[in-house]
């Protein structure tokens, strides 16, 4: 069958919401599109356990730091899933992780500001993991079928992040006038980086009309940030903190919020390297795979051990 045939077929597929499989026959851009997409996700869950692991030596209590503890856990698992899904795309997880590492392949721009204090823990969880969620739980329905069955999985912990955060700011936000002021300024310094992980606009996005005609997205990247912003106002509401926002107010004949502009400058200069983070994440990745590289070969000896004992057998 010739090429065009088959990409006539599988669009036909896709349009048709049957789900890709590893063994499907599928064009190389859409393979490399998810490899591309599939891993910047996996390397963002396993650098995000470096801002909020900060403060497990430091958390309020007990029930704090196994709470903590436990998300941080998660969001391991989650890259596991997410590296086991793009090996399924016929790419080495030890490639895809060596180019995280040498600065060829990306993460998310959010995990480059600082936690600066514990309102910051819990902003990361209601924002953070909320604007997470706004992109994942549309990934559950992904065409590629290796990737919207371990979102499923994630999405449900996720969920869970973003409730453990919320609750922990909202506390804050009830508590002393010292500790009101805390979850404020939180917000004020995540809010504008959490809209700012959804991505370009549309009409500067580079992947997003393909990615969306393939239905690896949903949404668009505006439709989605638009969603977060209207979903979390509320919230902030519920709450008594205010986002920090002059130019937000509600359109009533959008059905909408307007918000202001995002600072697109701070966006891209992040995405570059040039975050108050960046350099300090690379560091802390590079020095984990280095130290970490004992506990490898080890596993690997065992692991070829026993096949070996299996054959001998």
């Amino acid at each position: 069958m010739a090429e065009k045939d088959l990409e006539l077929e599988f669009q036909q597929k896709v349009d048709a919401e049957i789900k890709i499989e590893p063994k499907d026959w599928m064009p190389d851009a859409y393979r490399k599109t998810l490899v591309r997409q599939i891993s910047q996700h996996a390397h963002s869950e396993v650098v995000g356990m470096l801002p909020e692991a900060n403060w497990l030596s430091r958390a309020p209590s007990l029930r704090r730091k196994m709470i903590l503890l436990a998300k941080i856990q998660d969001e391991a698992g989650h890259g596991l899933y997410l590296y086991s899904a793009a090996e399924t795309l016929g790419v080495d997880r030890s490639e895809i992780f060596e180019q995280f590492l040498t600065g060829k392949a990306k993460y998310s721009s959010i995990f480059n500001y600082p936690t600066l204090n514990w309102a910051d823990i819990g902003a990361v969880g209601w924002l953070v993991d909320g604007a997470a969620i706004m992109n994942q739980v549309m990934l559950t329905r992904t065409s590629y079928g290796p990737y919207a069955r371990a979102m499923v999985k994630i999405c449900k912990e996720e969920s869970f992040h973003q409730r453990q955060g919320y609750e922990l700011i909202g506390g804050m936000a009830s508590g002393t006038a010292e500790q009101k002021q805390m979850a404020q300024d939180s917000l004020n310094r995540w809010w504008w980086p959490s809209l700012m992980m959804f991505g370009p606009r549309d009409d500067e996005s580079l992947h997003s009309a393909q990615s969306t005609k393939w239905k690896i997205k949903r949404k668009s990247n505006d439709a989605l940030r638009q969603d977060f912003i209207d979903r979390t106002v509320q919230q902030a509401k519920v709450i008594g903190l205010t986002i920090p926002d002059p130019d937000l107010k509600w359109n009533e004949e959008r059905k909408h919020y307007d918000f202001g502009e995002i600072n697109w400058s701070e966006f891209y200069d992040v995405i570059k390297g040039n975050g108050p983070c960046n350099r300090d994440r690379m560091i802390a990745k590079k020095t984990a795979q280095e130290n970490g590289k004992w506990v490898r070969e080890a596993a690997m000896a065992y692991a070829n051990k026993k096949q070996n004992r299996t054959k001998a057998a």
